[in-house]
């Protein structure tokens, strides 16, 4: 139970950092700022309450409301995994001890800027629900929009999901796209999608993977990519 409280507590602080990040760059309002849509999105799927989601944009319009800024760092789990950790900071000399620090505790090491996002494609990932979707027809209305690759997939209590993948650079024509279409996706992400998973033991893995869950509890993380099998 308490593992569970400390997962959404984290979530629901992940999303407060993206609204206020969404609200500063393009204001308080959804309809106008495709941004601050797609986090409302993305809050309504961790079912974060409506009034919490209202509470952190009025935060977020606030004159003292803080500046967060997103900062990706690039290193090595154990065993040669990469690892791309996206944070949200308002103290990057605090952020990037302790980054430094996770890494050289758990058995790696943190890189410098581009040693490993070369393993990685930089996409927009809208996940949905397929309730009432014909995924062949949206598949080719979506191929004129920039779809790289959908499919079928489940979600964190194996519910049935629908995966649409896309460059970033077409992210937003995508969620046009799903919009014109009255699709409202589950979430709707930019993620680094490693291009060739490093298949490990069990054992070498859960060594890679304790360095991932660690990073991922600091609260300055907001998310963390690998290339674990």
């Amino acid at each position: 139970m308490f593992a569970r409280w400390n997962r959404m507590a984290k979530q629901f602080a992940k999303i407060g950092k993206d609204i206020t990040i969404a609200v500063r760059a393009g204001g308080s309002d959804p309809t106008s700022n495709p941004a601050l849509r797609r986090v409302i999105q993305n809050a309504r799927s961790i079912n974060m309450p409506k009034d919490k989601v209202e509470a952190a944009i009025r935060r977020a319009s606030g004159a003292d409301a803080k500046n967060y800024e997103i900062v990706i760092y690039e290193g090595y789990a154990p065993h040669g995994v990469a690892v791309i950790v996206e944070t949200a900071t308002d103290n990057t000399n605090r952020t990037v001890a302790n980054v430094r620090s996770i890494f050289s505790k758990y058995g790696g090491n943190l890189g410098t800027t581009g040693s490993v996002e070369f393993q990685f494609k930089r996409m927009g990932v809208f996940r949905l629900n397929p309730a009432g979707i014909d995924s062949d027809d949206l598949e080719l209305f979506l191929m004129d929009h920039g779809l790289e690759e959908m499919g079928e997939s489940s979600g964190e209590s194996g519910e049935p999901q629908l995966v649409v993948r896309c460059l970033f650079e077409d992210f937003g024509d995508v969620q046009k796209a799903l919009e014109d279409r009255g699709i409202e996706p589950i979430s709707a992400e930019v993620e680094y999608v490693c291009v060739t998973p490093t298949e490990l033991p069990e054992a070498e893995a859960t060594e890679a993977l304790e360095l991932i869950d660690k990073l991922e509890q600091d609260e300055d993380v907001q998310r963390v990519f690998h290339t674990v099998a």
